[in-house]
């Protein structure tokens, strides 16, 4: 098969993994311009001070031993099969950088054969790039589970980043879509990835030549909407991921029809879940940055997020006893609860009030969005000249902030809390 084919099949194969999103465009550079792009297999992260960078992204192979019911790339689809040697890919990911096409790899695979053969030739590829081809750009490697330690220790070593897919949220509905995978064996490179990271920051402590392993930590990733966990199921796992794992991100896929299995939910009329997606992105950002927890966010007795608003706006809806926050009084954790005020602007707020009060003009400077934050705070005791809603007015000026995000996502929703309104 020609080069070109095999990537054609294989950077398609690898648009299902939500670890970035791909380009999905061909773009010729232009004279007096900079840069160009391509679909196949071109895709964006972010780096810690917000630069984006382009990957190629793309399997090792789509041959699988595996019939996973939810995966496009299952032993019994009857798709084009293929795979890169390791020569190929380390050619063709240098002649993209070459080109400036790309500045780094995704590099992820079916098992073929076994886990310890497929993850051989991902660290052969990764090996050829760093040692021959003196290649240092970013590489994030997905390690397979079932693989020897020393395999994934071996590829840690040569990727910026590592990841383990969890694939679903619960081990009952791995059983049933997933029969040859587990949790443990999910679980266990996770916990080893998360063990020599640890081993090998000590030793760069020590030693600032000691090899590094997987300097830009590990991720994960979760199917939503294939199976009938609720929302807090999953954001209890999430948190829980964080906690004994110490994962970077946990990302959260929709499924896509891929199988006219009987065990998924029928292709005829299936959407998408994007807005769940969404809020639960939303959900994973505040247990990340501002400081909840998952227990906070959903209970017993509402255990799916409100699709009409975002989750810190439901959550200061349902705990009206802690609003409203003095702005020129409140700590750091309680600004962070506030809708309408971020990471950033928290912290702008306790730096300028220590020259003196703020006032509601002074806060928009400051970047907090007053749209939503005027509700729930007053500037020394005060609140917003001529501010008067009500608390089920408050939700509807939300909701309708979010108009635009519910028409794509939610139209049903939005049309009965219209009617009820």
């Amino acid at each position: 098969m020609e080069l070109l084919d095999k990537l054609t099949i294989l950077t398609d194969a690898a648009k299902y993994d939500a670890a970035c999103t791909s380009s999905g465009l061909d773009r010729n550079g232009r004279p007096g311009g900079l840069g160009s792009t391509m679909a196949a297999g071109c895709c964006h992260t972010f780096s810690a001070d917000g630069r984006c960078v382009t990957l190629l992204k793309v399997l090792m192979t789509n041959r699988c031993i595996y019939d996973c019911q939810y995966c496009v790339n299952r032993r019994s689809n009857d798709v084009p099969r293929t795979a890169f040697t390791p020569q190929e890919l380390a050619e063709l990911t240098i002649g993209f950088y070459r080109r400036n096409y790309i500045e780094g790899l995704f590099l992820s695979s079916a098992v073929w054969g076994s886990p310890d053969h497929t993850t051989e030739r991902m660290i052969e590829a990764l090996r050829l790039l760093r040692e021959e081809h003196h290649f240092w750009g970013y590489i994030h490697a997905k390690a397979i589970p079932g693989a020897d330690p020393l395999l994934t220790r071996r590829l840690g070593e040569l990727a910026d980043r590592l990841s383990v897919n969890i694939e679903l949220p619960s081990e009952q509905s791995l059983r049933r879509l997933a029969p040859d995978k587990s949790k443990a064996s999910i679980l266990a490179p996770m916990a080893q990835i998360r063990d020599s990271i640890q081993v090998s920051r000590q030793e760069l402590a020590k030693y600032r030549h000691a090899p590094r392993f997987a300097p830009a930590g590990q991720s994960t990733q979760m199917i939503i909407g294939a199976t009938p966990e609720d929302d807090r199921h999953i954001l209890l796992l999430t948190q829980g991921l964080y906690d004994q794992y110490g994962l970077k991100r946990v990302f959260f896929s929709a499924y896509m029809p891929v199988s006219d299995s009987r065990l998924l939910p029928a292709r005829q009329g299936f959407k998408p879940p994007l807005l769940r997606e969404h809020r639960l992105y939303q959900a994973d950002w505040l247990l990340r940055y501002y400081h909840f927890r998952a227990e906070e966010l959903l209970d017993e007795a509402h255990p799916n997020f409100n699709p009409l608003v975002d989750p810190k706006c439901s959550w200061a809806l349902n705990h009206p006893d802690f609003f409203p926050v003095d702005i020129n009084r409140a700590d750091y954790e309680a600004l962070l609860r506030v809708p309408g005020v971020g990471v950033r602007s928290a912290r702008r707020i306790l730096t300028a009030r220590r020259c003196g009060p703020l006032n509601f003009e002074g806060l928009k400077r400051l970047g907090v969005v007053l749209k939503r934050a005027q509700y729930f705070i007053t500037c020394s005791g005060a609140f917003l000249e001529g501010l008067r809603v009500s608390p089920d007015g408050v939700l509807r000026h939300l909701v309708a902030q979010e108009r635009p995000l519910l028409a794509q996502g939610a139209p049903q929703q939005l049309s009965l809390f219209e009617a009820g309104a």
